[in-house]
């Protein structure tokens, strides 16, 4: 199964440099090119992709905007793309519907398997990325904790579960923090993302610092 993708940036050497290392690869095809949000929400509709690069900051309409529209419209997934330093607009992209995020300078290998992993249904949540993002922007100095009483339908290991999720850890790693194995973690996981409402991992932890069971800098499950 070809991976069907639309690249939107506003710099275009930065936008045909994605859409030439994307495009080399046998299982990848780039069907349309855009300069700014509205036009990449106009891709998407013509092209019908299943996963949308976009800069967060572009002219006529930001990334953000077009990946809410995109998420309203379409089943294409959203990767955005940030300069972690300057982007002051990561917590709104989180809640935009954003599958994850690559830093513009990212290795031409991570790129490729961000595509891959958001194509199949997963989010991007590499703790060097998406954790210090989330932490970032859901510090309560900036959004005080808003208790949320979905979460008393956890079991206590769906709660560990998310508790890790929020950390960043992925199956395996939660397994191995669990002890169980990684089909027993993929059910919780499962059962997190349904009792809550929640589309992906990247949701599942705003879920969790916005509630206040964690908070930035809090200590390590178990520790």
């Amino acid at each position: 199964m070809t991976i069907r993708v639309v690249v939107a940036d506003d710099q275009e050497l930065v936008r045909s440099g994605f859409a030439m290392i994307l495009d080399v690869q046998p299982d990848i095809e780039v069907v349309a090119e855009a300069g700014d949000g509205a036009a990449a929400v106009e891709a998407v509709r013509r092209h019908s992709p299943d996963v949308a690069l976009l800069d967060i900051r572009m002219p006529r309409m930001d990334g953000i905007e077009a990946c809410r529209t995109i998420g309203a419209e379409s089943d294409c997934r959203t990767v955005m793309l940030t300069t972690f330093d300057s982007d002051a607009y990561v917590y709104e992209a989180l809640h935009a519907g954003a599958s994850g995020f690559l830093l513009k300078d990212v290795r031409r290998d991570d790129l490729v398997h961000a595509v891959r992993v958001v194509a199949r249904g997963d989010s991007l949540l590499a703790p060097s990325v998406a954790r210090r993002l989330v932490e970032e922007y859901t510090r309560p100095a900036r959004r005080p904790p808003r208790p949320d009483p979905r979460l008393d339908t956890l079991t206590v290991r769906e709660r560990e579960t998310l508790l890790l999720l929020a950390r960043g850890l992925s199956n395996a790693e939660i397994a191995a923090e669990l002890v169980v194995s990684d089909h027993t973690v993929k059910t919780h996981v499962g059962n997190v993302l349904a009792k809550l409402g929640l589309r992906d991992r990247i949701q599942a932890v705003i879920c969790a610092y916005e509630s206040g069971l964690v908070t930035a800098g809090s200590p390590p499950a178990g520790g």
